[in-house]
């Protein structure tokens, strides 16, 4: 008998259409197993948490990442695995965040909803949250085959700190571009073992701080010096600057003024491409050279998503900015790749 905790946050997969106004409305998920019977037929002990009232993830806030750690932490001796049902709006800030909260994981954290309701005749929901399970009861030689957070969408499993939701319209919702999909659920579930994290024998921490300070800086053609100024002249620690190909940015002198006045403030200017393929390289191009010379941190292949919500972990754990600036720039749950 397999023992899974599920928390469900609310989003799509919960939804069920009233007969009488034509809404979706959730439905208790108290009862899921007599709304998928199929269920009945797995050998899953099944325990749920349903988060109350349930939350639409555009609602999805710091609070919530820190509730949903905590309950992981606080079940994570009882139970084989965990799945939690998200909204898939803002799961990639969730599975990047809970990444970095539940340190040394050995066991499974997998996030997973839909998008179409399960009551839907094409819903993907069923498939979703079945493959889901077995995921998180997956084991090889006495050992969970998955110890770390992930995300399961449309039968392929990603890293949770390296996807994102690239389509709104289809049942293949998210991508991983810059890193290997851990699995792929066909006939089997065949798993790619190679590039699965491996957490033996560490010990598990859930961390418990969150300080949001972080600003968002996307450069495009034009964008004009008040713009600029004012996130970088706002209350925040960091700022996550969104920029051109590898890295690149405008090289006019008030601009690159600014950002060294910003960061002998002391704040940290963190380099994240728009692109979602590639990884940055600072000082590739005369356009990036500049950056490195006045302390620009340089952020790789990181995902927006990770890069924000990375910031956040760090500056709750960490007083100095230099010490977030130096880990920020490292890899510590396989959220980027180095290129130097």
């Amino acid at each position: 008998m397999h023992n899974i905790f599920i928390i469900y946050t609310g989003g799509t997969i919960g939804m069920v259409k009233d007969p009488e106004s034509g809404t979706f409305i959730p439905f208790d998920f108290e009862l899921i197993e007599k709304n998928l019977p199929d269920l009945s037929r797995l050998n899953y002990k099944l325990t749920v948490h349903s988060f109350e009232p349930i939350i639409d993830s555009s609602n999805m806030r710091p609070s919530i990442w820190l509730e949903m750690a905590e309950l992981i932490r606080d079940n994570y001796e009882l139970y084989d695995g965990f799945v939690i049902l998200h909204g898939s709006d803002t799961m990639a800030y969730s599975a990047s965040m809970l990444s970095f909260l539940l340190e040394g994981l050995q066991k499974p954290v997998v996030l997973s909803g839909s998008q179409l309701p399960i009551g839907e005749i094409r819903t993907d929901a069923r498939e979703n949250l079945m493959t889901a399970l077995e995921i998180a009861s997956a084991k090889k030689n006495g050992r969970s085959i998955i110890q770390e957070v992930c995300i399961l969408f449309d039968n392929k499993l990603f890293r949770g700190n390296r996807s994102f939701k690239y389509n709104s319209d289809k049942f293949e919702a998210f991508r991983s571009p810059n890193y290997p999909v851990l699995a792929e659920a066909g006939i089997h579930i065949r798993y790619n073992e190679e590039v699965l994290q491996d957490n033996t024998g560490k010990e598990f921490i859930s961390h418990h701080k969150i300080d949001d300070r972080v600003g968002v800086l996307k450069l495009f053609p034009g964008i004009n010096k008040t713009t600029i100024e004012a996130v970088l002249n706002s209350d925040v620690r960091s700022i996550v600057m969104e920029t051109f190909g590898s890295g690149n940015t405008m090289t006019d002198e008030w601009f690159l003024n600014l950002l060294k006045n910003a960061v002998d403030s002391g704040k940290n200017i963190l380099d994240i491409s728009q692109c979602k393929v590639g990884s940055v390289e600072l000082g590739r191009y005369e356009t990036s050279q500049g950056l490195q010379s006045i302390g620009i941190l340089n952020g790789y292949d990181m995902t927006f998503e990770t890069a924000v919500t990375k910031l956040m972990y760090l500056q709750g754990e960490l007083e100095s900015q230099e010490e977030v600036a130096y880990w920020v720039q490292q890899s510590i749950r396989g959220e980027l790749t180095k290129n130097d």
